[in-house]
């Protein structure tokens, strides 16, 4: 690798100067244990968990939240957040309350860029529908902060810190706590197996608990960014009228309130502590606020139609497809010349094994898994020859 890249490193003479002047910290407060210790150790212009950010941004999955949903597919708006929004949200949040904690921003950062790199196309939809294939044909279950793991440690092989990894893990925005507690990581080997047992028993998500605080405070934060900015999307997309009809509460109802609140009251709670907490009374409000966010909007009857009547059977079309393909040798298909090419060329500098070489199923599930929602309607179009039958809501629709 050497022999292809050069680095130009920084003088001996002015490091030691910016260490003086920086009082000799390199912002490692956290050593980051990697998979291989002799590559990306830590430097004053680089430390550890900058790398890990960095490399998770100039990665290629990272373009595509841009056009993955978040909650709201079909739409024609560019008002309405994708999922690249709400990661910047969760790292905006979570970095507000970590930098008056005293974490380590850039450990932050990492997990909460990372954290959904592994998401379908289509949202939680998306996500329903590619594991009921990937368990009816392998007997394994799939879930997005799972997979977010396997894209950056395994598909590309990035070489990320155990703290990043766990982080995203163990982020589960669908799970609110009041109080939460790290709990300590022996090392890759224990979280492997964490991982693994994700594949096969369906309650080890549930059991999922991030080993740093920072962890925390981005799993807390993903609700936090959520909640309050999908009521936004919902008024625009008419799903409902105002925030009006949800209660009033500890947290409040719009967006901004929503953040100020559990921001503010996480701080109070958890500075000095080994632990990340809400009051009772806020953790009530965030616990009953994104139950109505689910009865009102989530489980929207309209919503959940297209997805159910249009977008799950092409889910299954396209995996038998993709399976089919990858059985005959069929290099013409996409999922040679897209997917499978694409991460040859990603790899390109690092020592890996053949991707080529993994389970089927498990390819088709990595690149359905790794499409954009616009990307995924095209793929149908191209391989059958035939309209998706999605219909966008135009820009222009409020006027008609």
């Amino acid at each position: 690798m050497s022999k292809i890249l050069n680095y130009q490193k920084l003088s001996k003479e002015l490091q030691n100067k910016i260490k003086s002047d920086m009082g000799g910290s390199l912002n490692d407060d956290i050593p980051a244990i990697r998979r291989d210790p002799s590559h990306d150790r830590a430097n004053l212009w680089r430390p550890a968990y900058i790398r890990d950010v960095e490399k998770i941004m100039h990665c290629s999955y990272y373009n595509r939240y841009a056009d993955k949903t978040q909650v709201f597919s079909f739409y024609k708006n560019d008002d309405i957040s994708h999922r690249a929004f709400h990661v910047q949200l969760v790292s905006r949040i979570a970095r507000n309350i970590g930098r008056l904690l005293g974490l380590n921003l850039d450990l932050i950062e990492a997990i909460a860029l990372g954290h959904d790199i592994g998401h379908t196309p289509f949202g939680h939809a998306g996500e329903r529908f590619l594991n009921e294939l990937y368990n009816k044909n392998t007997g394994r279950f799939f879930n997005h902060n799972v997979h977010s793991v396997r894209v950056l440690d395994k598909i590309l092989n990035l070489n990320l810190s155990l703290q990043t990894l766990d982080g995203i893990l163990c982020h589960n925005g669908e799970f609110e706590c009041c109080e939460y507690r790290p709990v300590p990581l022996d090392g890759f080997g224990e979280f492997d197996k964490k991982v693994e047992e994700c594949y096969t028993d369906r309650s080890a998500i549930d059991r999922l608990v991030p080993s740093t605080l920072e962890g925390c405070v981005v799993r807390v934060c993903d609700m936090i960014a959520y909640i309050g900015k999908d009521r936004q999307d919902a008024i625009k997309t008419h799903t409902i009228n105002s925030e009006d009809i949800f209660d009033d509460s500890a947290i409040g109802r719009v967006n901004a309130q929503i953040i100020n609140n559990l921001i503010v009251n996480i701080i109070e709670n958890s500075y000095g502590k080994d632990f990340i907490m809400m009051d009772e009374e806020h953790y009530l409000s965030l616990k009953k606020s994104k139950s109505d966010n689910y009865k009102l909007i989530y489980k929207n009857d309209a919503l959940a139609k297209k997805y159910d009547e249009i977008i799950k059977p092409m889910f299954s079309r396209i995996y038998s497809r993709l399976l089919d393909d990858l059985a005959s040798g069929n290099t013409r298909s996409p999922i040679f010349a897209h997917h499978i090419d694409h991460i040859k060329h990603e790899n390109r500098f690092r020592s890996v094994p053949d991707y080529s070489l993994t389970e089927p199923n498990q390819i088709v599930v990595d690149y359905i898994a790794s499409m954009t929602d616009d990307y995924f309607i095209d793929l149908y179009e191209y391989l059958f020859g035939e309209p998706s039958g999605v219909e966008y809501i135009s820009y222009f629709n409020d006027l008609k």
